[in-house]
């Protein structure tokens, strides 16, 4: 690994841990050469899965990409960052569990929604308007009804 600050070739592992929830190593270097201290990050990279879109196309999946759509969907609202962190690894896992190529982006949109109505409502909400496109307030207003009523 390469030193940030002086790009020598050689530093030393002073520590190392798992995150997220052991699907990642964090790895805390020193350079040998300057001394600065940096960290890297190891993960397994697998074969990456298909998101079939709505009009046909398709594109990877991308985390970041579920994790940027439930920040939105959470703007304002009691949630913090871990536990929008971990419901991306659930849906991530399911879908890496479930699918081995390709998968719907309904399904991940219905995972997403599973897991937000669990959390908060409000969220849930937000996030099912985008993702089952609501046209208008009466569509909004049913889906709340439908809401209340399974609770």
């Amino acid at each position: 690994m390469r030193c940030p600050k002086c790009a020598h070739s050689d530093d030393k592992v002073v520590d190392s841990r798992a995150i997220r929830n052991g699907a990642v190593i964090r790895r805390r270097r020193v350079c040998t050469h300057c001394g600065h201290r940096f960290s890297t990050y190891e993960e397994v990279i697998k074969s990456s899965l298909i998101v079939l879109k709505r009009d046909g196309r398709r594109e990877d999946f991308d985390r970041a990409k579920l994790r940027h759509s439930l920040v939105l969907a959470v703007i304002k609202r009691p949630i913090s960052d871990p536990q929008l962190d971990q419901i991306a690894d659930e849906v991530a896992h399911e879908l890496d569990a479930e699918y081995a190529r390709e998968v719907p982006s309904t399904v991940i949109g219905r995972k997403a929604l599973d897991k937000l109505e669990k959390l908060d409502e409000v969220a849930f909400l937000r996030f099912a308007s985008v993702y089952r496109r609501f046209r208008n307030a009466s569509q909004f207003l049913s889906e709340i009804e439908n809401l209340i009523g399974r609770q």
